[in-house]
């Protein structure tokens, strides 16, 4: 038994859930967002809430059954509230600033990165050191984060790079004479 996928998913006060065929869709204050359900669950909307049950004990459907409830509720989330992600970066000389739709990252490479923001994220640099990136998909946020971390992540000698904020990079000790 999924204790993911027993949970109910809530939906909040100005969300509406249109589910047709297999096509959820899900609008909100930010937005609009839909996903395709898979074959080896169902799923319904009553009372404000989405439910999602597996067709049978299958050892796929099982596994789909949170998966899925996981999906219909960052689809929910994402309308109302939105997803954010934090980076921090650490070291002299490292900064970034946007200009237009681009990013521009100084990362001790020999030349700056422009890194062009795609349909559908914000991003804002409160500082030169600190990207603050936002949107309404969690996949997207997610991964345009982890493009930004792979420009330079950080090294475990002096922990010069771009990480999340919160994040801890494991340190080693440097050489011995």
């Amino acid at each position: 038994m999924s204790r993911i996928g027993k949970k109910p998913v809530s939906v909040p006060d100005g969300v509406t859930v249109v589910l047709a065929n297999r096509a959820l869709t899900v609008k909100g204050k930010l937005g609009e967002l839909s996903m395709t359900v898979v074959e080896q669950v169902d799923i319904s909307h009553a009372d404000d809430k989405i439910v999602v049950t597996p067709k049978d004990q299958s050892n796929v459907s099982r596994s789909m059954w949170g998966l899925q409830r996981s999906l219909a509720q960052n689809l929910v989330t994402g309308v109302s509230e939105g997803f954010v992600k934090e980076l921090e970066i650490q070291g002299v000389g490292y900064r970034a600033a946007l200009q237009g739709k681009t990013l521009r990252l100084q990362l001790g490479h020999s030349h700056d990165i422009n890194f062009p923001i795609p349909e559908g994220i914000d991003i804002a640099c409160e500082r030169p050191t600190a990207i603050k990136i936002s949107g309404i998909d969690k996949q997207k946020v997610g991964q345009v984060a982890a493009k930004i971390r792979a420009f330079r992540p950080p090294e475990p000698y002096k922990g010069k790079g771009v990480r999340y904020v919160g994040e801890y990079v494991f340190r080693k000790e440097g050489k011995k004479k």
